[in-house]
């Protein structure tokens, strides 16, 4: 049965990631509801397995890319469940879904590394759940971003289409883009620094310059800017959603980068 979960709460998500598209452009709130169904089971059977897998290593299952990229999808599910119901926002299925399914794939397709970790991995979990919690964060506002952007162009073009009366408010939008911001940055910022920390006591440097290192401080430097131009310049609105956008490319980049080292465990940046 454990080894049956993965792919149970891939086809779930699969499911759920086709419904909620479909609910995009229809008016039933039947879908909407059939698709929060299939991701809640997706989501207790994903649930499920990170336990079971917590029970038999005696540590979170974050170590390698593969396990990585699960608890990526995880965590954006967990937001999507937490905020769409709070909120009654059914429609950030559609996009925050499609994501989380594709974390799953490629954690699946992602080569499995060796189930020992060395000692000195053994202590970078901390660096790697919070890089990976910061990063939830960012995910979170490139989907707001996008929806923004999406709203914004219909409401100019004056399209009220079925899309539109279903995507928020844009000042809903805007404020979920700079909270995700300000709880993904400070998480990021704590995983570099443990991260940083964890190589000096390892490998007797803070920084070796390998490419997830150079692309997660490019990321990092980006949102600080995008974050002091909302502080202290006051961008908001289209121009924070259009950087963080483009700022997520770098959160790809950076795992691209750690996706290249698999099989390895993942090292600290």
């Amino acid at each position: 049965m454990p080894e049956l979960l993965p792919f149970l709460t891939m086809g779930f998500y699969f499911g759920g990631t086709l419904l909620f598209l479909l609910y995009l452009w229809h008016r039933s709130d039947v879908i909407a509801k059939i698709s929060l169904v299939a991701t809640g089971l997706g989501f207790f059977s994903h649930t499920s397995a990170l336990i079971m897998a917590l029970v038999s290593t005696g540590h979170i299952p974050i170590m390698t890319f593969k396990d990585a990229m699960s608890f990526f999808a995880w965590g954006l599910v967990l937001v999507f469940l937490v905020v769409g119901l709070k909120r009654g926002l059914a429609v950030l299925g559609a996009f925050i879904l499609p994501l989380a399914f594709l974390s799953l794939v490629s954690a699946t397709l992602a080569p499995q590394s060796s189930g020992t970790l060395a000692p000195v991995f053994q202590t970078v979990w901390v660096h790697v759940t919070l890089s990976i919690l910061g990063t939830i964060g960012f995910a979170v506002a490139f989907v707001a971003g996008l929806m923004y952007v999406m709203q914004e162009r219909l409401l100019k073009s004056k399209q009220f289409n079925v899309l539109s009366f279903k995507l928020p408010p844009l000042d809903f939008l805007d404020s979920l883009n700079q909270r995700s911001i300000l709880f993904g940055f400070p998480l990021l910022t704590l995983g570099i620094l443990t991260g940083a920390v964890s190589a000096q006591l390892t490998i007797g440097s803070y920084l070796s310059w390998n490419s997830e290192q150079i692309w997660a401080l490019i990321t990092w430097v980006f949102y600080f800017a995008v974050l002091m131009g909302r502080v202290t310049a006051g961008w908001r609105a289209k121009k924070a959603a259009y950087l963080t956008i483009v700022g997520f490319a770098g959160v790809i980049l950076t795992f691209v980068g750690i996706l290249i080292k698999s099989p390895q465990p993942m090292s600290p940046l």
